[in-house]
């Protein structure tokens, strides 16, 4: 810091300032291509949005390709700057052409009005909104940097600011660079592992808990080795991180246990295929089809739409019922009851054949109906079929069968009946006639 201050020595950068001041600012000649400046930024903040409603406007009518269409979009709303960057244009062409005014102030506004086009142009490639107005900036400041000729002077200003570990100094300009390369090298490495990742889920070798499983070990791997590419174009000897290392294996241990835990639970669910996409588990009364595995939790979508996100742990810990683990086909138990006055036999016999008509139901095995017991209201019966897309739901296949039981039920007479209760009046062992007195009196 001592350093810093000693370089920067204030009295002479007052002075310099005020020198610059005089020769610059106050100078005639720059006054004339300020005014050209504000006057471009006017025409470009009144033509600016004309020419925006004009670009759309031709994109709808005359272009059908998404891309052509995403690019007239991103042009259109860099309007105002492109007016601004023709009319700098002119102004630096009109004092390079005459020795009326010069074009210094005019041009270093064209060129950051330029680079700003460019820019923006190309950090609409970027999918995330926040990190492509952050590039963005960034690009733009480097370049403001290089026009006004103060790039190497910021440098040298960032390199005075730094701290020395051992062997080891550490300035701005080396976090900057840090910063930079790590920003770069995860984007690089992000893309590579989702166009990686797309590419094993089209694999009709592996299953799907293998395909996750690859794409997620690929993903850390390549984040890990990004990081120490960073933390190495810092010089910092990757060696010394093992202390750090061993410190933050004690942090994990005690203050990420949960985090960490989920993280294996997944790893191991994932390695032994106890769970696996698309299935259909019921887990703490939540029943569904897991809809993806992630590093932390499983989505588990029920039929109301609703995604449950149940930690891993739990998915380890637990007792899942998995009704596709090794086979999809399941069996559903459909009670029915129907009235002592109708003929079992028969009402057995309709139950078994109102299956065949669902159209979700198995053949084979066939449906069956077992006789389970004498109730207090009727004779219950159960009805048993298999489905082999659980997935699709339960509650509707129990539903179509108990409406064609229905309908059979109502062909041939087979009664359901209503719930019976027998009353019994005990008589009182009061005698009548005291009973009387008792009301006289």
């Amino acid at each position: 810091m001592n350093e810093f201050i000693q370089r920067l020595n204030l009295p002479e950068l007052r002075t310099g300032l005020e020198a610059w001041f005089d020769t610059h600012v106050l100078a005639a000649d720059n006054a004339v291509q300020a005014w050209l400046i504000l006057l471009a930024l006017l025409l470009g903040l009144l033509l600016g949005p004309r020419l925006r409603l004009a670009v759309l406007a031709a994109a709808e009518r005359r272009t059908r390709s998404a891309g052509v269409r995403d690019f007239l979009g991103r042009l259109a709303a860099l309007a105002t700057p492109i007016v601004l960057l023709l009319f700098l244009w002119i102004a630096v062409e009109a004092g390079a052409q005459t020795a009326l005014f010069g074009h210094r102030l005019t041009q270093i506004a064209a060129s950051l009005a330029g680079a700003w086009v460019a820019i923006r142009l190309a950090s609409g490639f970027i999918r995330n909104e926040l990190l492509a107005r952050s590039v963005a900036w960034i690009a733009w400041i480097l370049a403001a940097l290089v026009a006004v000729g103060l790039f190497d002077v910021t440098l040298a200003l960032l390199d005075s600011v730094g701290m020395t570990f051992g062997k080891v100094r550490i300035s701005l300009l080396s976090l900057a660079k840090g910063a930079v390369a790590l920003g770069v090298l995860l984007w690089i490495v992000l893309a590579f592992s989702n166009a990686l990742e797309r590419r094993i889920k089209r694999s009709e070798n592996l299953t799907p808990s293998v395909q996750v499983l690859v794409a997620k070990i690929v993903k850390i791997a390549l984040v890990a080795i990004a990081v120490l590419v960073a933390i190495g174009s810092l010089g910092i000897d990757l060696t010394a991180l093992t202390v750090f290392g061993g410190a933050l294996g004690i942090g994990i241990g005690f203050g990420l246990q949960k985090v960490v835990s989920n993280l294996v639970s997944g790893m191991l669910l994932l390695m032994d295929k106890s769970i696996k996409p698309n299935d259909v588990i019921a887990v703490g009364g939540t029943y569904g089809w897991v809809a993806s595995l992630g590093a932390r939790y499983a989505a588990v979508r029920t039929r109301d739409g609703v995604e449950y996100l149940i930690p891993n742990e739990e998915l380890i810990t637990q007792r899942v019922e998995n009704w596709s683990h090794s086979d999809k086909a399941v069996r559903l138990n459909i009670p029915v009851g129907i009235s002592y006055r109708s003929d079992v036999r028969l009402a057995m016999d309709l139950c078994r054949r109102a299956p065949e008509t669902v159209e979700r139901v198995l053949a084979d095995p066939p449906a069956q109906c077992l006789l389970r017991g004498f109730g207090d209201s009727s004779v219950d019966l159960e009805i048993r079929i298999w489905i082999d897309d659980p997935s699709e739901g339960r509650s509707n296949v129990t539903s179509d069968v108990l409406l064609r039981v229905w309908d059979l039920f109502c062909e041939h007479g087979i009664e359901i009946p209503f719930p019976q209760r027998d009353l019994h009046l005990k008589s009182s062992d009061v005698p009548l006639a005291a009973a009387g007195a008792g009301q006289a009196a």
